[in-house]
């Protein structure tokens, strides 16, 4: 049978998983009327058999699960895998290890952004998926054959979108690339959920230290409250509600009840009394005990070209690898090295700073160009000489000349005024002569 309901049957499938080499995990749950996510179905398919658990079913050990996404010796295998690693770091107060999520190696190979398993199950498993039971309320019993064969298509062919992903990763050198993104993906402070921190949430920016003061506390008790009532925090108060008391910070269930957003009885029962309590502390909070409000830096002067231009290069080193954009940078980390080379972004560390980061810094500072390529169709880049006064003068990469027509900056050769190695913001753009207007 398909479907795993006693703790028998799951200690003996788990018994027939190890030595597995890796196997593939998807779970099914529901979060729309709680904080927690209920876990109502778990699929897990090894190299011969596939199974889906009922988490729901009476009596059942859930041990033997836990035994498995804990054995580091077997690669746990997910797709889209932070929704699924919530609800097992919330079981085991722990992420499962090793692991391999599809859609994030998809991304490394080339298969675009956020790729769906779908697309990846059509092209690499020659699979069609059927969604049609993507909106089901899992939490319901009996599951029905057809929901079952539906969840567990899930991971049987997610085995060979794995397979084909792992070759392709060991093909093109960049397995280590991804053991950069698992690393963080497994970070498990990025799962943990600490109600001073719930503030962060909200829109804030441009507020005063006293508001501020007021929305950290306010936060924090509703996400407590959220928590221990296992009711979505919105259920609870709405943002514009936390906004709106803290902004006015009443001092009293009357004028409490004043806000627009709270009613008379809310503000004469249990809650009102809390966010009284709430504001009363925040009230109370030195000034500069407080964090400052997130404020959106105003970027220097002309760095407005200097962002277009790491842009294009962006889409162009991207394109070039076959990697999806979005991995290797956002547009504000792009706006951050425009601004400092040091920037704390992932697009300076690690494979990032190799695929992208190092030519970045080297545009920036005139050391590579962007030009035209002499047939108009396209954008290459370019290496330019910087002369001896210029920043990192002696790491500077020279101009191929033998290319005619190309401009270059410094001491390269003038090829016919403004139309050659223009520079604008410290960013040499090279434009073939033949281009140029006459």
């Amino acid at each position: 049978m398909a479907l795993i309901q006693t703790s028998e049957e799951l200690t003996a499938f788990r018994e027939r998983l190890h030595g597995e080499r890796f196997v593939a995990v998807d779970t099914e749950f529901m979060r729309e009327k709680t904080y927690w996510p209920q876990l109502c179905l778990v699929q897990v398919a090894g190299a011969e058999e596939a199974r889906c658990i009922d988490p729901l079913a009476p009596g059942i050990d859930l041990e033997p699960l836990k035994d498995l996404m804990r054995d580091t010796g077997t690669l746990k295998v997910f797709h889209a895998a932070r929704q699924d690693l919530e609800i097992f770091h919330q079981m085991l107060g722990e992420l499962p290890r090793p692991l391999f999520d599809t859609q994030v190696a998809a991304m490394v190979c080339g298969f675009g952004e956020q790729v769906g398993y779908e697309t990846l199950a059509s092209k690499l498993a020659k699979a069609r998926i059927d969604k049609t039971m993507r909106f089901t309320d899992w939490s319901r019993r009996p599951l029905s054959q057809k929901h079952l064969s539906y969840a567990l298509s899930d991971v049987t062919h997610l085995r060979v979108v794995y397979e084909k992903l792992a070759a392709m990763l060991a093909a093109n050198g960049r397995a280590g690339w991804l053991d950069e993104e698992m690393a963080a993906l497994t970070d498990a402070s990025s799962y943990e959920t600490d109600p001073e921190d719930a503030w962060r949430r909200l829109k804030v920016r441009g507020r005063s230290q006293r508001v501020l003061a007021a929305v950290i506390e306010l936060a924090a008790w509703r996400e407590r409250e959220a928590q221990a009532r296992d009711l979505p925090r919105q259920r609870v108060m709405r943002d514009e509600a936390v906004l709106d008391i803290a902004v006015q910070n009443p001092e009293t269930v009357e004028t409490l009840s004043q806000v627009r957003s709270m009613s008379r009885g809310q503000a004469e029962g249990r809650y009102g009394r809390e966010i009284l309590e709430s504001l009363e502390r925040a009230r109370a909070r030195p000034l500069d005990s407080l964090p400052r409000p997130p404020m959106r830096e105003d970027l220097p002067q002309g760095l407005g070209p200097i962002i277009d231009l790491l842009k294009v290069l962006l889409k162009m080193k991207c394109e070039a690898a076959g990697v999806a954009q979005k991995l290797v940078a956002s547009s504000a980390d792009l706006e951050r090295i425009a601004a400092d080379d040091r920037a704390a972004v992932p697009a300076l560390e690690g494979w990032r700073r190799e695929l992208f980061g190092e030519a970045a810094l080297a545009l920036k500072h005139g050391r590579l160009a962007l030009a035209v390529s002499e047939d108009g169709r396209h954008v290459e880049t370019l290496a330019v000489e910087v002369s001896d006064d210029s920043d990192d003068s002696d790491n500077s990469d020279h101009t191929d000349d033998s290319r005619a027509g190309t401009g270059t900056t410094g001491d390269g050769p003038d090829v016919g005024g403004d139309a050659a190695g223009e520079r604008a913001g410290g960013v040499s753009v090279a434009i073939p002569v033949a281009d140029a207007d006459p």
